[in-house]
């Protein structure tokens, strides 16, 4: 069976870079080596990796790497560290939750 990977490497200007790929240890060398000059991660080395979850439905993976990369730096973090609260708090919408994640509501 062969397995994909949705992956964020955290690199050197501390920006997290989302992707795809079928083989961490290879895709990893390829961004730290400099393989590509209009990457991304290209002027931003080394990066690290930070996050990784592993699919076998290619279709599925490449869904999350998409909605990943739509996410804001903070909804990011809290997937790195996975604290699941502040996730689904981050999810909420920031016209009733603002941009620092708490209501803006008076109760």
């Amino acid at each position: 069976m062969k397995f994909y990977y949705v992956y964020i490497v955290k690199c050197s200007d501390s920006t997290y870079y989302t992707g795809i790929t079928n083989s961490i240890d290879r895709r990893l060398f390829e961004h730290n080596s400099g393989k590509n000059p209009d990457s991304y991660t290209f002027t931003r080395r080394p990066v690290q990796l930070v996050w990784f979850e592993t699919f076998s439905d290619p279709t599925q993976a490449i869904m999350i790497e998409k909605k990943i990369k739509g996410w804001s730096r903070r909804k990011k973090e809290a997937l790195i560290n996975e604290d699941w609260d502040k996730l689904v708090q981050y999810s909420k919408n920031y016209t009733e939750y603002g941009k620092n994640g708490s209501s803006t509501s008076s109760d």
